[in-house]
């Protein structure tokens, strides 16, 4: 690559992130700024998070999951059980999501566990999607190695015929996860490379500490 990236600069000039204007559950000052997130015309999936898991191989890894849900509790999204994603999850549930929204100058940094929904909470989403999203679930061994593009094209021909005229059910590998945060950590770019932090930390009563991070 020829170009230099050493002199890439933006100035972050767009708003302030102050202790006064948080409240004491940081669930919801993410509802408001999620809110702006998605009111954004310059944001195509407000919903679109990072997801760093620790791998059997002692390696993190991250990628991008959407978020379907958010509840009193924490963040639901959905994948497949025995995905490497899935797999390092059995083995360490602890978890870090990561919102960014350049358009907005935000960050979201949120470290928390994450559970297994309910079968039935997963059948209600699983049921809510396009018949080929359903079909993709069964398709698709998630991670493993495959032949060919060819190879994936044939076996999701073949579950569209075997499920033809039939209820599509969810896969039995296939479902949902809640992450329950144990802290939030809030990022406003600021001038001067002098960004505002906040950070929330869940307590043993259940109240939030709030707390200003240097940048």
């Amino acid at each position: 690559m020829s170009k230099d990236l050493s002199n890439y600069r933006k100035s972050y000039e767009k708003q302030e992130l102050l202790e006064s204007n948080c409240p004491k559950n940081p669930i919801e000052l993410f509802k408001n700024w999620f809110k702006k997130a998605d009111e954004s015309n310059s944001i195509e999936e407000a919903n679109a998070m990072s997801i760093a898991t620790i791998g059997k191989d002692g390696f993190p890894k991250t990628r991008i999951v959407l978020l379907k849900k958010l509840t009193n509790e924490g963040f639901v999204f959905y994948t497949n059980y025995t995905s490497e994603k899935g797999k390092a999850i059995a083995e360490n549930n602890n978890i870090c999501l990561s919102f960014f929204w350049p358009a907005l100058e935000q960050q979201i940094i949120i470290k928390g566990v994450a559970e297994k929904l309910a079968e039935n909470t997963s059948d209600n989403y699983f049921n809510s999607r396009p018949e080929g999203s359903k079909l993709g679930a069964w398709a698709s061994n998630q991670s493993t190695v495959v032949a060919s593009r060819e190879e994936l094209d044939k076996n999701l021909t073949m579950f569209k015929r075997n499920f033809e005229g039939k209820d599509i059910k969810r896969p039995p590998h296939w479902g949902g996860y809640l992450v329950k945060p144990h802290t939030i950590e809030f990022w406003q770019g600021r001038p001067n490379r002098m960004h505002d932090r906040i950070r929330y930390s869940l307590q043993k009563d259940f109240s939030w500490k709030l707390e200003r991070l240097a940048p």
